[in-house]
């Protein structure tokens, strides 16, 4: 005669009923909070194709490592400009530099992308493909942490960005929040640091030395150019000149 099991290895009806309520609830809370995240993002996105950016996530980043390293807290140069006080080949410099399909791309430049996989596949240095939109997603929103969730933020919050905003909101988000030196953010602070001027008076080979330390701006000084840093300058002015918009 076989024996039934001990009631202790049996799940009630009540203790099964609790299991999938509490799954239930997890799933719903999930649901909850992916509902908010998305909502969220649009209303920040959407509040910032008006209103400058009282900072970002790479500044606040900033602070946190003063913090660990034990600084204390420091002081960020970084001054909000309006788009029409910035001079025009402040503009045409970064595009040269960073992205030159800018206006041709909805946020991400497949083409580039597909180049930078294969040369990273063969060995080669490392070369990114990011556009300037998606630059703009990960600086303002996100941390420089690189993991798979942190690109899949990256590439929602680029997805807003382009959708939102204009192209030009997005260069001057761009301008205004991008890394030009130790604890010195947007270009109006790079200009008046490194050249004593407004940002709407930047020459077009001022404006192309800004430019060419934005891949390592803390490595590559813009007040104590290399000799690598002039030859991409020389670069850049070049590529300038032959976009001609």
């Amino acid at each position: 005669m076989s024996r039934s099991r001990p009631s202790r290895y049996r799940q009630s009806p009540a203790n099964f009923g609790n299991s999938l309520s509490f799954s239930k609830r997890i799933k719903q809370f999930l649901a909850y909070a992916a509902l908010a995240l998305v909502a969220g993002s649009v209303m920040l996105v959407g509040v910032l194709r008006f209103l400058p950016a009282p900072t970002s996530a790479f500044m606040l980043h900033q602070h946190i490592d003063d913090l660990v390293a034990g600084n204390g807290y420091m002081e960020i140069d970084q001054r909000w400009m309006n788009r029409n006080h910035i001079s025009k080949h402040a503009f045409m410099a970064v595009i040269a530099a960073e992205d030159q399909r800018f206006y041709q791309h909805h946020g991400f430049d497949f083409d580039a992308i597909y180049k930078a996989y294969k040369h990273n596949s063969h060995g080669g240095k490392m070369r990114g493909a990011s556009t300037i939109s998606q630059q703009v997603a990960k600086n303002l929103f996100l941390s420089p942490a690189r993991n798979f969730g942190r690109k899949a933020l990256e590439v929602w919050f680029t997805f807003l960005i382009e959708t939102l905003w204009s192209k030009a909101r997005i260069l001057e988000m761009y301008l205004n929040i991008a890394e030009f030196g130790d604890h010195l953010y947007g270009i109006e602070a790079a200009s008046r640091h490194y050249f004593g001027i407004s940002a709407q008076r930047l020459s077009a080979s001022q404006a192309a030395l800004l430019a060419a330390t934005l891949p390592n701006p803390k490595i590559l000084k813009a007040d104590r150019p290399s000799a690598y840093l002039l030859r991409r300058q020389s670069w850049i002015l070049r590529q300038m000149h032959n976009l001609a918009f």
